[in-house]
């Protein structure tokens, strides 16, 4: 009997463990200190005996939760623009709900601390995988030139207070002149009568909108032209209904009262990309392209790619494969393409990298696309992701050369995302650019929930094209539209003749992805701003055509090409009726809360009667439907705004 009751407790004690470890939870509260404002998007990291164990983000209420294993573990919780947190010897007691709230400082105090150079022999073997640990001090290249600079005297390191982690920096007197944006001239109003067709390519990135909300997160005003306007719109996901037929997207268009101009009508057109299952995508060949040169050393920058690419990782299935290559002084291949069932391997190789050393950027993006075409997949998704702040001063630096010579790759059919970290010396221009050639994406990460954003909640938008060279040309009829004004897309609009030309290049959707364009129009009988109003033409008269007449507002025009291999585009047009809808979407008021926002901050002569006030009432309206927290956290942006504004 003894035997038998011994045998069963045996049996039951793993389940018994199992149950134990099923209920016990850590969950918590992460908090503003000075205002008790909950800050979403705040990263825990949870670790025992100084090894990462998990990884969590705070959601739109700022709570985090997470199952452990009971025993005592530290936690270390960072937010962009707040000084970093740790907490030690935290006790998670078995089938209990453990909770732990904290609160973060406003980071005004914080000092700069500089890393050490790295310093290891030039390659070593890794005994627990097949990758390897390359010096960015001596990287041999791709055809065996190893880097001659000297290398940089030893740097002491300074002291951190123990319960300081380190991850950020003082950045309220940064010196921000090396930040390079280009300059935005806005779209003006122009005469339906002499100019009724506007020509531009989609653009769905979000990095203006996350780099503008560091700034704003720290006090600091933004620079006008960090601010674009598209971006602000299509950084929110909007609730367009998916394509019903074989067309990659489908098309959306409203039209109501514009909120910052009642006389004016506010267009709204939305692509939506057809929506596709993780599991049904096509396999992935990922190069990973790390600057690890010594711009990178600071926290919010290597360490901060180091745990966005983990991110991207924990994504990996079977099918996929990822590769590693570096550059600083040269460029190495730190890791060879490698099937998604060894993330180990890919995650050690990530984590032993370090800074130090000059960009050799050009020789890294060229090693890059021939590792990614060595390893090209035919039927899949074939991709080079670059994680730089942009700062290339060795080999090719000229913004043109670097353009020509991605336009030059592209024709492989290897895509080119551009993910921008750190502060100071951000090269936002020259990154932008760099993703527009190859046909790909730029994003900004500020801080880890980006991350999460951008590599995982949103991964098949951004990693995944279903339709490149996306073009959208809109003819309007004279006799309802007076004066038309395209909001933001500067730098993407086209040549009227550039909308029939396939070999002009456009912006890709990816999966699942939806890209929000507006107009501002001006009704026929309300008056045309004098700027915008051009003298008749000597030789020639405009006539309006009998379709100009009826009740059409304008004529819709899209273009595009298929991902792979796509040379001739496809075409699809539709009218759209002067109807109004009797009720303004959710998605019309987060459109123009993203848009006033934007024209705010850029102190925009088109803005009209905006204001902070008016954009938070939009954006709050808007909020009611948030399944992640961005639009709650835009109203708290908004009201920042204001206050670093008014002061």
């Amino acid at each position: 009997m003894k035997k038998f009751l011994w045998m069963l407790g045996a049996l039951l004690l793993p389940a018994f463990l199992l149950a134990q470890t099923a209920n016990t939870v850590l969950e918590g509260l992460v908090t503003e200190d000075a205002t008790g404002e909950q800050l979403i998007g705040a990263s825990v990291r949870i670790l025992k005996k100084k090894q990462l164990v998990q990884l969590v983000v705070t959601d739109y209420e700022g709570r985090f939760r997470v199952a452990l294993e009971p025993g005592q573990y530290d936690l270390q919780i960072t937010y962009s623009g707040f000084l970093p947190l740790e907490i030690t010897h935290v006790n998670v007691l078995a089938g209990k709900i453990n909770k732990i709230d904290c609160a973060l400082s406003s980071g005004m105090t914080l000092q700069e601390v500089t890393i050490a150079a790295y310093k290891v022999p030039l390659i070593s073997q890794d005994k627990t995988s097949s990758g390897y640990t390359l010096a960015s001090d001596n990287i041999t290249g791709k055809k065996g030139r190893k880097n001659k600079r000297a290398k940089p005297p030893k740097t002491p390191k300074q002291k951190i207070p123990k319960n300081t982690l380190l991850t950020g920096r003082d950045t309220s007197h940064m010196d921000y002149q090396r930040e390079n944006y280009s300059l935005i001239v806005e779209n003006s109003f122009l005469e339906s009568i002499s100019n009724p067709v506007s020509t531009f390519s989609i653009d769905v990135d979000g990095a203006a909108y996350s780099n503008v909300r560091r700034y704003l997160n720290i006090g600091n005003k933004p620079p006008k032209d960090a601010v674009r306007v598209e971006e602000f719109v299509n950084y929110f996901d909007y609730d367009y209904a998916g394509p019903g037929d074989k067309t990659p997207f489908a098309i959306h268009v409203e039209h109501d009262t514009c909120p910052w101009a009642p006389e004016h009508r506010l267009l709204v057109i939305g692509l939506q990309g057809k929506k596709v299952e993780l599991e049904s995508l096509p396999p992935s060949n990922f190069v990973f392209l790390v600057d690890v040169s010594g711009s990178m050393s600071e926290p919010n920058k290597l360490p901060l790619v180091q745990s966005s690419l983990n991110l991207l990782v924990e994504q990996l299935r079977p099918q996929d494969r990822v590769a590693l290559v570096v550059y600083a002084g040269a460029a190495g291949l730190v890791l060879p393409s490698t099937p998604g069932t060894e993330k180990e391997t890919i995650r050690n190789a990530i984590q032993r990298l370090q800074a130090g050393g000059s960009t050799a950027g050009a020789e890294g993006i060229e090693l890059a696309y021939q590792t990614a075409q060595e390893n090209f997949m035919k039927k899949g998704n074939n991709r080079v992701i670059l994680c730089t702040d942009g700062d290339f001063n060795v080999g090719i630096s000229d913004e043109s050369e670097l353009v020509r010579f991605i336009e030059k790759k592209r024709e492989s059919s290897v895509f080119l995302s551009v993910l921008g970290f750190g502060t100071g010396n951000y090269q936002d221009s020259k990154m932008q650019q760099l993703a527009d050639a190859g046909d790909g994406n730029h994003a900004y990460i500020d801080k880890l929930s980006e991350a999460q954003k951008v590599l995982v909640e949103e991964m098949g938008g951004n990693l995944f094209a279903i339709a490149k060279d996306v073009k959208i040309q809109i003819e309007f009829n004279p006799n309802q539209v007076a004066a038309y004004r395209l909001i933001g897309y500067e730098n993407r609009m086209l040549k009227r003749e550039d909308f029939d030309n396939d070999a002009k290049d456009a912006g890709e959707l990816g999966a699942g992805h939806c890209t929000t364009a507006l107009y501002e129009l001006i009704p026929v009988g309300q008056e045309i701003p004098e700027q915008s109003v051009t003298e008749p033409l000597r030789y020639q008269k405009t006539k309006l055509s009998a379709q100009a007449k009826n009740d059409e507002l304008m004529l819709l025009k899209v273009r595009y090409k298929k991902p792979r291999f796509g040379a001739t585009s496809k075409l699809i047009k539709m009218t759209v009726p002067t109807y109004t809808s009797p009720f303004v979407s959710n998605n019309f008021q987060m459109a123009a809360a993203a848009a006033s926002f934007g024209m705010l901050l850029r102190s925009s002569e088109y803005k009209g009667n905006a204001t902070f006030d008016t954009a938070l009432e939009l954006a709050q309206s808007a909020a009611t439907r948030d399944p992640m927290g961005y639009r709650k956290e835009l109203c708290g942006l908004i009201a920042k705004a204001k206050k670093i504004y008014t002061d």
